[in-house]
């Protein structure tokens, strides 16, 4: 899905046929301006996806941008203003508010926990935790606020879970035969598996053939000698119920990346408006 289809798609949910309180109050030769307020402290996301949105409903709208995706930004700051015919104004404005309070309040989320980092190598990653249909807005205001982006879906990356495990019949099964089906594919996707205990940990280290480790619930003293262990033959990602009270503690064990769920399922949007001038 494209950033256009997400928008027209929106676009439709949204306006059905027509904007009915505009359309029935206002001219439609109306002109005028409004600019989008920032009302909490924050990173700044989505404002190239608010020019498409004004540019989809009218092509004859001038966005006359201010600010950048990625800037700080504190109550007072404007970072945009549009000109154009009032009822397109009316009816872009909530759907660009929506994407950019959602993205802003991702980004703003996120840039806290890549503070928590300052001076450490481990990098924080989201994850596959995201609004069907808005991931790829979601993951672009991951990457705005410092952090990095995991697989972005289930066809760019062999992510053995405990349930492949499981069904599968064991770690050397599933690792096998993920192995043989990207030769039979032809296929070069990287190979991460995860592991609930020292027990699987083992098993992996012994068989080999993967690209990354997943230490999944393992306390802070465990990943550390989890780390230990694998002592950089994989790459090292610490997972499950991480917060920000808890990130530094985890990072400090040496882990390479640590996933985080909640950048993108539990964040509250950051207030922004769009005001009439």
């Amino acid at each position: 899905m494209t950033l256009d289809d997400i928008i027209i798609n929106a676009l439709n949910e949204d306006l059905g046929d027509g904007d009915h309180t505009s359309l029935s109050c206002i001219s439609k030769d109306k002109t005028g301006r409004a600019k989008l307020q920032v009302k909490e402290e924050g990173i700044l996301a989505g404002i190239d996806v608010a020019r498409k949105v004004f540019n989809k409903v009218d092509p004859t709208i001038v966005f006359n941008q201010l600010m950048n995706d990625g800037d700080k930004i504190i109550p007072g700051d404007i970072a945009f203003t549009v000109e154009g015919n009032v009822i397109s104004l009316l009816s872009s404005e909530r759907l660009a508010l929506n994407f950019m309070q959602r993205m802003s309040g991702i980004a703003t989320s996120t840039n806290k926990m890549v503070k928590l980092l300052d001076g450490l190598n481990t990098k924080l990653l989201d994850t596959r935790k995201t609004t069907p249909n808005l991931r790829m807005l979601e993951k672009m205001a991951v990457k705005l606020g410092g952090g990095e982006n995991h697989r972005f879906g289930l066809h760019d990356m062999i992510m053995i879970k405990d349930n492949h495990v499981d069904f599968a019949g064991g770690i050397v099964n599933a690792i096998t035969n993920a192995k043989n089906y990207l030769k039979e594919k032809n296929k070069n996707l990287k190979i991460e598996i995860e592991v609930r205990n020292f027990d699987e940990l083992n098993q992996v280290l012994n068989y080999g053939n993967v690209n990354r480790i997943m230490l999944d619930n393992f306390n802070t003293d465990d990943l550390r000698k989890a780390v230990e262990l694998i002592d950089g033959r994989y790459e090292t990602e610490a997972s499950g119920g991480i917060t920000t009270e808890t990130l530094r503690k985890y990072a400090e064990t040496g882990v390479d990346y640590i996933s985080v769920g909640a950048l993108t399922h539990h964040i509250k949007s950051l207030d922004l408006s769009l005001k009439a001038f």
